[in-house]
């Protein structure tokens, strides 16, 4: 799997930090959308959620959306119900990545809005007394950044130009299928890694 790789390209949600759907579907089910999985899965979602990992609205116009289906519930319970998913970061996935960085160039790509990102840097800063997970990446790329998202085929080969590497010598780690398609078709070598499954398994005969 690392024959000729020079390149790492993470995931995030799923592969590094751990998640989960279910819990996020169920917070907003007890705030009073019954069917909030018809809206939003780790598969689907609507224009909403979309617009938002894209950075085309902005936090408060996402909040205040959900708040016309949820008009009792404060902005803080809508953000409490949204980071319900997010459930932390093994202190030893941060080890890997230390390790990685010295033999491989690393990047990230994540499908990742502003508030989660958020809560992820404020997890690593209060938990492992990190300021962000951007330092142990070359260059980190968040769809609400770049205004893209995996697992559309442009998004990829922006951020192979950008990133000025080959797809040939690049490893795409990700725990969703489709974005495992997406970077297949561009020639990103890839392993589909079940969510919250250990990384350190792909790296065999690593001592941390």
């Amino acid at each position: 799997m690392l024959e000729g790789v020079k390149n790492i390209l993470f995931d995030l949600g799923g592969v590094l930090f751990h998640i989960d759907y279910q819990r996020t579907i169920d917070a907003f089910k007890k705030l009073g959308i019954t069917d909030f999985e018809k809206h939003f899965t780790q598969h689907q979602q609507n224009d909403l959620f979309d617009a938002f990992e894209k950075g085309n609205i902005s936090s408060s116009v996402f909040i205040k959306a959900l708040q016309k289906s949820l008009p009792d519930c404060s902005d803080q319970e809508i953000i409490i119900a949204w980071n319900a998913m997010l459930i932390g970061l093994p202190q030893e996935y941060l080890k890997l990545l230390e390790y990685l960085g010295k033999k491989y160039r690393l990047f990230l790509l994540s499908n990742a809005n502003e508030i989660h990102i958020q809560f992820v840097n404020e997890y690593l800063q209060k938990k492992l007394s990190i300021p962000s997970i951007n330092q142990f990446f070359e260059k980190t790329y968040y769809s609400q950044e770049i205004g893209m998202r995996k697992p559309h085929k442009p998004t990829f080969e922006w951020i192979l130009k950008d990133a000025n590497i080959l797809a040939k010598e690049t490893l795409f780690i990700d725990d969703t299928a489709q974005h495992i398609e997406g970077a297949k078709q561009v020639g990103l070598k890839t392993h589909h890694l079940e969510s919250n499954s250990a990384i350190i398994s792909l790296f065999p005969g690593i001592t941390l």
